[in-house]
């Protein structure tokens, strides 16, 4: 029996900037290839940087975190760009039955995203959020097979100035959007609960967080010193060494990078499977 073929393009947003999430998504495609023995291969777009934009010839998209903010972009190349390529992978959906092309949009590409379909308003937080923190399921999120494996709360690298909150469900209802998973309940602060990830369609998805951060990457963050300072000062110095001493606890970040984005994968190949 000949091997399954899974071509998908990384779209780096990173725009240049330092980032372990790159290296984070290239292991997880490179142990997913090995695991599954697979004929997988995937290419790079640099697209902020460079402006390059993966063709429709791709079997999935995985598009990545990045600085900076997610609306002074509007009417860039490079989004509009972006934004197409979201709109060729939904024409091809509509038009393909059997075979469908499936998209992960994380942090950076999270938001645009959002504000592309008008489902929340996306505003710059108060203060930087950075670390790991618990992340609840809706019930929708609970039934998810992009959740599945995983517990609820489960935790999660968040690192972000931005965030999309107050959720409009008009237009959530117009696309046939689901909303899967909320920032932590606090019943104590009076700010609203930002969107944690939201399933676009049934062949698009997104988080605000990354699935892709593994404990190495983790730990280069977490030394470096104004990391740290950012934390102590804004959750206390025992939360800090929390966020480190959990980095290797298998409960947490391990548990979510080897199931997220594994069965966004899987999800890929199940397709073929059944075309």
């Amino acid at each position: 029996m000949d091997k399954i073929s899974l071509k998908v393009a990384v779209i780096d947003m990173n725009n240049g900037a330092l980032n372990q999430g790159m290296r984070g998504i290239q292991e997880i495609l490179s142990r997913f290839r090995n695991e599954h023995n697979i004929d997988l291969s995937f290419d790079i777009f640099d697209l902020r940087q460079k402006g390059e934009i993966p063709s429709i010839d791709y079997d999935a998209y995985i598009s990545s975190g990045g600085p900076g903010s997610p609306i002074e972009s509007k009417g860039e190349q490079w989004e509009n760009d972006f934004f197409n390529l979201l709109d060729q992978i939904e024409s091809y959906n509509a038009a393909h039955d059997d075979k469908k092309k499936y998209a992960f949009l994380i942090c950076h590409s999270f938001q645009l995203a959002c504000r592309k379909y008008n489902l929340g308003n996306v505003t710059e937080r108060r203060s930087n959020a950075f670390g790991i923190f618990p992340i609840t399921l809706t019930e929708d999120g609970e039934k998810d097979e992009i959740f599945n494996g995983i517990t609820n709360p489960f935790f999660s690298v968040d690192s972000r100035d931005w965030q999309v909150i107050e959720p409009n469900f008009d237009a959530f209802e117009a696309k046939g959007a689901k909303l899967l998973a909320i920032e932590k309940e606090r019943k104590h602060v009076d700010l609203e609960r930002c969107m944690m990830s939201i399933r676009f369609s049934n062949e698009i998805i997104g988080t605000q967080f990354h699935p892709e951060a593994d404990p190495v990457g983790m730990k280069m963050y977490l030394l470096q010193d104004e990391k740290k300072k950012v934390i102590i000062d804004t959750h206390g110095e025992a939360k800090y060494f929390d966020m480190l001493n959990s980095l290797d606890d298998p409960a947490r970040i391990v548990l979510t990078q080897s199931v997220v984005l594994p069965n966004f994968l899987q999800k890929a190949i199940g397709n073929f499977q059944e075309a």
